[in-house]
């Protein structure tokens, strides 16, 4: 680990929990199975934590790419959802701000 660059642990951090969170919202081969919208919420929002506290601390080319996939799962969260929750209060919102 001495030799591996902060920007790549943060950001091999945020790709494990970006692709967690894609299986729990349904975004995977078998999406009835793996759904899981409780513990997507719990992803995303540890998700955009991170990249909202290391976008300083990162390139702005890997906080770009992360905050897309963000934005992605965050997306998928709304539709998935039976009862979506209000604009700005959905998982990740708190650090991202309102995500439609």
């Amino acid at each position: 680990m001495a030799e591996v660059a902060a920007v790549e642990v943060i950001t091999t951090a945020a790709v494990h929990l970006l692709s967690a969170a894609a299986v729990k919202v349904g975004l995977a081969d078998d999406p009835e199975t793996q759904k899981d919208l409780d513990e997507a919420r719990k992803l995303i929002n540890a998700l955009a934590g991170l990249i909202t506290a290391a976008a300083p601390e990162i390139s702005d080319m890997h906080a770009r790419s992360l905050r897309d996939g963000l934005r992605s799962v965050q997306l998928a969260f709304r539709e998935a959802s039976v009862i979506p929750d209000p604009i700005g209060q959905g998982p990740g919102e708190k650090w991202t701000g309102p995500v439609n």
